[in-house]
């Protein structure tokens, strides 16, 4: 296994602990947790990095390492739904678009193609994990405010922020992606 390969395989790894840190219940457990999803997305920027330099893109690195940022940033969007931070309704967009780019691709490779990341793709994944980010800090962001006897209501502000940021990539990037990949849809008569 290659070097890239081996860090999507890290990324994975990195999940079930991201997981567990996020259900247990003590005082710092969000900020372990999130040092983890921080390092988990390292992971995904050096393998992609050192997958292109070194020319190890393989058919499991397209494959696993979209797997692997999903699985990841579902679990996280999942807990924040869980804890009231994030609707449902946000999610079951996202989790919609994973699914039919997943569908176009499987289509693709039953006809021997295999489809990379789009561009929009990759910037929609970079939004929604800064957005993420910023979501497991909203509670500081707030404390900072009161701190400071700030009247604002960051944390209401920042999250509608995150939101409509996530929706909106979401949303362009499977536009742009069934756009860009239509001919694979063309229905066989």
């Amino acid at each position: 296994m290659n070097t890239a390969n081996k860090l999507t395989m890290v990324r994975v790894i990195l999940i079930p602990i991201f997981l567990v840190l996020l259900y247990l219940d003590f005082q710092y457990s969000r900020y372990f947790a999130l040092g983890v999803f921080i390092l988990a997305g390292l992971t995904d920027i050096a393998d992609g990095v050192i997958a292109r330099r070194r020319n190890q893109i393989t058919d499991f690195g397209k494959f696993m390492d979209p797997l692997a940022d999903k699985i990841l940033t579902f679990a996280a969007m999942l807990w924040f739904v869980e804890i009231g931070m994030m609707p449902a309704w946000l999610v079951l967009i996202v989790i919609i678009r994973e699914f039919m780019v997943t569908g176009i691709r499987l289509v693709a490779a039953a006809k021997g193609r295999i489809i990379a990341a789009t561009a929009s793709g990759k910037i929609k994944t970079l939004v929604t994990v800064i957005c993420l980010i910023t979501m497991f800090l909203i509670e500081d962001f707030k404390a900072i405010f009161v701190y400071f006897n700030l009247n604002f209501p960051i944390d209401t502000w920042l999250l509608i922020t995150c939101w409509i940021l996530i929706g909106s990539t979401t949303v362009i990037s499977g536009i742009e992606y069934f756009i860009k990949n239509k001919d694979i849809m063309k229905m066989e008569m």
